[in-house]
């Protein structure tokens, strides 16, 4: 008998890899079922989870799940993760670290709608920060309160768009949905760089401008 110790590292992780698969796939076919905790669908990047998006195009995608926030049109990282998970969980952390980061708590936050729970509303509320999107409620009887409403939601949806921007400015011009790392340090390090060379855009932007309104008043 041949030990394994005699194989690549690389082969041997395939090995383990192969191994997992083959149990996680008997079980399903003995339950009967077709799910599995921490399902594996790729053995060269066992980090990979199906994600269920529920979109037209593709109803389940397989990669990292992103949460990125916009503040004056830099963008940062806020949690990267290979499993599915309810993002919605996320808002409160991320207006904490907003908060140790500048020393006060924002104004108001855009998000989807995934983010606008119950608790996420009253955590909210009880810190003064308005949250975009329609209230809880009948709408107000006065039409003038109504239509002020209305207005300040389609502005709370403009401005909650630049985070969409932001990611297809990152899958269109910086690669973000053709990332050929295998590894998952090697993968999120390419993530993080994507959104690094974004932001060294927009620097680079600002100081061009800056440069020519100096130059038109000279």
């Amino acid at each position: 008998m041949v030990s394994l110790t005699v194989l690549k590292k690389k082969s041997y992780g395939n090995i383990l890899v192969s191994n997992e698969l083959f149990r996680q796939q008997y079980v399903m076919y003995r339950n009967p079922s077709h799910k599995s905790a921490d399902r594996i669908v790729n053995i060269s990047q066992p980090q990979v989870r199906p994600i269920v998006r529920g979109k037209a195009s593709a109803k389940t995608e397989f990669g990292m799940k992103l949460s990125l926030s916009v503040v004056d049109g830099w963008s940062r990282v806020e949690k990267m993760s290979w499993n599915s998970y309810n993002e919605g969980c996320d808002l409160i952390t991320e207006v904490k670290r907003y908060r140790d980061r500048e020393g006060y708590c924002p104004e108001s936050v855009h998000v989807d709608k995934i983010y606008r729970t119950r608790a996420n509303r009253l955590w909210c509320v009880a810190q003064g920060i308005r949250m975009s999107g329609a209230p809880v409620g009948r709408p107000p009887k006065d039409p003038e309160v109504n239509a002020d409403r209305k207005r300040q939601m389609r502005k709370d949806e403009g401005i909650r768009n630049a985070v969409e921007g932001k990611f297809g400015q990152a899958k269109r011009r910086c690669g973000l949905n053709r990332i050929m790392a295998k590894l998952v340090g090697t993968s999120e390090t390419v993530v993080a760089l994507i959104i690094m060379v974004m932001n060294l855009q927009k620097l680079i932007r600002f100081i061009f401008y800056a440069l020519l309104h100096v130059c038109c008043h000279c």
